[in-house]
């Protein structure tokens, strides 16, 4: 007999976030979250998503061991202000049982229905700068800090249950050594004194702290277009800054600056930590941060995170500055291996960023629909 029962007690969900942990003991593939982090996530008082969006936490028992989990989400302001009668689902893990998988998703449902929306969509977390997707190919590949990494049978529980496929994300890989610096040298010189831009570089965290807010500001616009994105709020700024910034090193995070010193362009490449959080092994403590902070300083992998360009400056090669910038930092590191995050199939200008470097695409993923 399945029962669902909710998280509510920190004991609870702290027991939500272990059970991918026993699920996935033995993948060498699954990249472990912080259990500290995740529980913050979680918390109402501290996370600021919070403020437009509600959230509840299930597990699926059978007899008394956890065999499933889900989070029924409403993200009120895309309801609200973008008009998508969309109840969304994430952090969803599940025995390889569709029984377990229909009454988790009935939660969902439940709450869906509640509030009179209309479809169900996910995995997806809070807002844009979470997890989203369920893994489709580029299971024998190792999963990341910012990527769910799930079992294949996961998409055919979502298709057998009526669901079809609603966005679709790729992600792909090129080692540094297939950056040549003449596809991107002359066009940073020529941008660089058409439109009087520079490169703003920076060696110590406590130089990057006056740029963040700027940075999320031109976040907000550079995606402003695109149908699914819902603009960060100030409170979520502060809350991301504490969260990310620390981890970045700061000669990953590059700024395009006009003549005023007004930034036009930014990008955050983060080292990898994929192995690191598998040693860790979810606690920062006794050795945990010891392996966060060696990867911090010698990984040769890296991830690019985030990219943005201002709207007025879109389609100008502003992006020739950015690479000559990473190009010299990570000639200067020694790193091996670029990674870049999930990206909507179908946004071909990001794509077009990266032609020059011939990525292969190693993962897919998507996120599923149905309506209620």
């Amino acid at each position: 007999m399945i029962t669902i029962k909710e998280a509510k007690t920190k004991s609870e969900l702290t027991d939500f976030i272990k059970f991918p942990f026993s699920l996935y003991k033995n993948n060498k593939n699954w990249v472990p979250p912080l259990i500290a982090e995740e529980l913050e996530g979680f918390d109402k008082t501290k996370n600021p998503a919070f403020e437009t969006a509600e959230a509840y936490f299930y597990v699926a028992k059978k007899n008394t061991e956890i065999v499933g989990r889900i989070a029924a989400i409403i993200n009120w302001s895309e309801v609200n202000d973008q008009k998508k009668m969309k109840v969304r689902f994430g952090w969803f893990d599940v025995i390889d049982d569709i029984e377990v998988t229909k009454a988790l998703l009935e939660k969902v449902y439940e709450l869906g229905r509640k509030n009179n929306l209309e479809y169900v969509e996910g995995p997806m977390g809070f807002s844009n700068l979470d997890k989203v997707g369920v893994l489709t190919e580029g299971f024998d590949e190792m999963g990341t800090m910012i990527t769910w990494y799930n079992n294949p049978y996961y998409a055919t529980h979502f298709e057998q249950l009526g669901y079809v496929k609603e966005k679709e994300y790729i992600e792909s890989k090129f080692p540094f050594a297939n950056v040549k610096p003449e596809f991107f040298e002359k066009a940073n010189d020529l941008v660089k004194r058409r439109y009087q831009l520079s490169p703003l570089n920076f060696k110590t965290t406590k130089e990057v702290m006056p740029h963040v807010d700027k940075m999320f500001d031109l976040f907000n616009e550079s995606y402003a277009s695109l149908s699914s994105f819902v603009a960060i709020s100030d409170t979520q700024k502060e809350y991301f800054k504490k969260k990310y910034i620390s981890f970045i090193n700061p000669e990953f995070i590059k700024f395009v600056e006009d003549k005023d010193h007004n930034i036009v362009a930014f990008s955050i490449v983060m080292p990898s930590f994929s192995e690191a959080l598998q040693k860790s092994k979810g606690k920062l403590f006794p050795f945990g941060f010891l392996h966060l902070l060696r990867a911090k300083k010698q990984s040769k992998d890296v991830l690019f995170y985030l990219i943005g360009v201002l709207p007025e400056y879109q389609n100008k090669a502003v992006t020739a500055i950015i690479f000559k910038e990473y190009y010299e930092t990570f000639k200067e590191k020694g790193i091996i291996n670029c990674f870049r995050t999930p990206e909507l199939a179908d946004n071909l200008a990001i794509h077009n960023l990266w032609k020059h470097f011939n990525p292969i695409v190693h993962k897919r993923r998507c996120t599923f629909k149905k309506e209620l």
